[in-house]
């Protein structure tokens, strides 16, 4: 409780301060600078050894030159997830792309039931300043405000889309963004949600003629499974056990899940699927398995499903990969003042899983 309040007074501290940092010019700055690229410099040196090693072969099967209209992507530090990122994101051609992403402090803010945008013009990243589309002031218009809140205190300490952006403007330098946090949600307010949202997106897209994939495309941002019995704040997220078996008998489930849900003509059937394997029953805002991002997963997806109805067409998911925290030799990043937020080992790993939809 202590801690819950600390966390909650330097929030509103730093949120009220005046600075001449990037916020006070309504420019939103980093958060991790350690996990991430934030110098153009990193993300060159992180790409390259990406595409001289062995590492990208993930989605050889899902590559067809076909942009990418909705990809899911894990958000973990760059030594650990970077080959995943690369070979997925390098799929989004789109210049607008509307970024779904955790909202991990969420809960300690006591926010919940909507989606949080921000106020941020521009978001600071490794090659320049990134925008926030202009389409957002008119998506908002067309929302109800029941369905939705302005938070940038939320936007401000929250890594999950932060840690894609550098990879989307390293193929996209003029790339603009339109960044929606996703906090705990019952899956019917997810349904009402998405469906006005996508109303909303088609209706703009279709003002300013933007083809979706090669105009504007949807990036949902999620780590897979926090797997282990250490180093967890205490608890204990090793059903299977915390040794080799448990191991491989988690990534089964892991593998088992994208296989149902990533696969295939996409469907809200899906979509609740998905929220059935990692949404308790009985409380939509605690875990049946750990993936952070069991909201942000669904909703884009209801989202995109919406967006498929309303431009009569079809959309279907390929897997480009998964791979855990331990199962691969780490992309080195220390000489490029990088490194680790967390620690990798078999009593505490995290799953990536990475799906491409067109």
């Amino acid at each position: 409780m202590k801690s819950r309040i600390l966390f909650l007074f330097l929030l509103l501290l730093f949120a009220c301060k005046p600075s001449h940092k990037p916020e006070a010019m309504n420019i939103r700055g980093f958060v991790d600078t350690v996990g991430f690229a934030h110098l153009g410099w990193q993300m060159d040196s992180i790409a390259a050894r990406i595409e001289r090693s062995d590492a990208d072969t993930f989605g050889s099967h899902c590559h067809n030159g076909n942009p990418l209209r909705l990809a899911i992507s894990p958000h973990d530090d760059y030594t650990y997830a970077g080959p995943l990122y690369f070979s997925l994101l390098k799929d989004v051609h789109a210049h607008t792309l509307i970024l779904f992403g955790v909202a991990h402090k969420a809960r300690a803010l006591g926010i919940e039931g909507k989606m949080v945008f921000g106020n941020y013009k521009k978001w600071k990243e490794p090659y320049g300043e990134v925008a926030v589309s202009a389409m957002q002031n008119n998506i908002l218009k067309s929302l109800d405000t029941s369905l939705y809140l302005i938070s940038d205190t939320l936007q401000r300490v929250e890594h999950s889309l932060e840690a894609l952006i550098p990879f989307l403007q390293y193929f996209n330098p003029g790339l603009e963004i339109i960044p929606i946090l996703v906090p705990a949600m019952p899956f019917e307010k997810m349904q009402q949600a998405a469906t006005a949202l996508a109303s909303a997106i088609n209706t703009e897209a279709g003002k300013r003629n933007l083809n979706w994939g090669k105009d504007f495309a949807l990036v949902i941002s999620t780590d897979a499974v926090h797997y282990g019995d250490e180093d967890w704040g205490g608890k204990n997220y090793a059903p299977f056990g915390a040794d080799t078996l448990g191991y491989w008998l988690a990534v089964d489930h892991e593998k088992e899940i994208m296989r149902n849900c990533f696969t295939g003509q996409l469907t809200p059937e899906k979509a609740r699927k998905f929220s059935e394997y990692t949404v308790d029953s009985k409380d939509y805002r605690e875990y049946k398995w750990t993936w952070c991002g069991r909201y942000a997963v669904p909703f884009g997806m209801l989202t995109a499903w919406n967006l498929v109805g309303l431009q009569h067409t079809t959309l279907g998911g390929c897997i480009y990969g998964y791979a855990t925290s331990i199962d691969h030799p780490h992309l080195p990043v220390s000489d490029l003042h990088m490194g680790i937020t967390a620690p990798a080992k078999l009593r505490h790993w995290v799953g990536y899983g990475a799906a491409g939809y067109r």
